[in-house]
């Protein structure tokens, strides 16, 4: 499975002149984390996150500077998101393994992960991406791998098991090859954690005549 399955695509971006204010008007309306931000040539520059934008943005309550030598004044605000984002910015590229990019995710501790051609942005895996994959319906799951194998082998030639996420294939012939590509085919599913493939058996648990 790769990155470009999974990504979420087009991704919204903002540029480093974007104030914070409409920066994180636009993370709460769609229920984002984080943004790539983009500079004039549109290039990867930096991830301005939730937290980039809480940082300092919210003031005392004045109730709590009545007391002798309370200070009113506080740090510099920040007004553009150039000001706040986190740089230098980890990417990958849209055929990265799902694998790599969940281990890089959770080494990082972040919760996106930028994917880019070039230094262009064309989508962004985020945590809930990687959730939505695991927790997809079997029969969603075991439909992609049909569909996937009926292209390459043929219609009626598999027969295709899953629980939880793992993928049992029935060939309905003898050959290695083509046990290793519908293997190779199915794992790429997004939703399988494995997948097998073995020699269809027939009802009485011997093999098809021809063996």
């Amino acid at each position: 499975m790769r990155a470009k399955d999974i990504m979420s695509s087009p991704v919204l971006t903002v540029g480093t002149s974007t104030t914070v204010k409409e920066a994180a008007s636009l993370l709460a309306s769609h229920g984002f984390t984080a943004a790539p931000v983009v500079d004039e040539d549109d290039r990867l520059v930096g991830v301005v996150t939730e937290a980039d934008l809480v940082r300092d943005r919210l003031p005392r309550d004045p109730r709590s500077l009545i007391h002798p030598g309370a200070q009113a004044t506080g740090p510099a605000v920040a007004h553009s998101v150039g000001e706040v984002m986190s740089t230098p910015v980890t990417s990958m590229n849209p055929g990265a393994d799902v694998a790599d990019l969940a281990a890089a995710l959770l080494g990082a501790g972040h919760r996106s992960m930028p994917i880019v051609e070039g230094s262009h942005v064309v989508g962004i895996v985020t945590r809930r991406d990687l959730l939505r994959t695991i927790a997809r319906d079997d029969e969603a799951v075991a439909k992609d791998v049909r569909h996937r194998l009926e292209i390459y082998g043929g219609r009626g030639r598999w027969s295709v098991r899953v629980a939880d996420g793992a993928v049992t294939i029935d060939d309905e012939h003898d050959d290695a090859t083509d046990r290793h590509v519908a293997t190779v085919l199915a794992r790429a599913v997004p939703g399988v954690v494995s997948a097998t493939c073995d020699r269809r058996v027939s009802v009485a648990g011997t093999r098809r005549s021809g063996e």
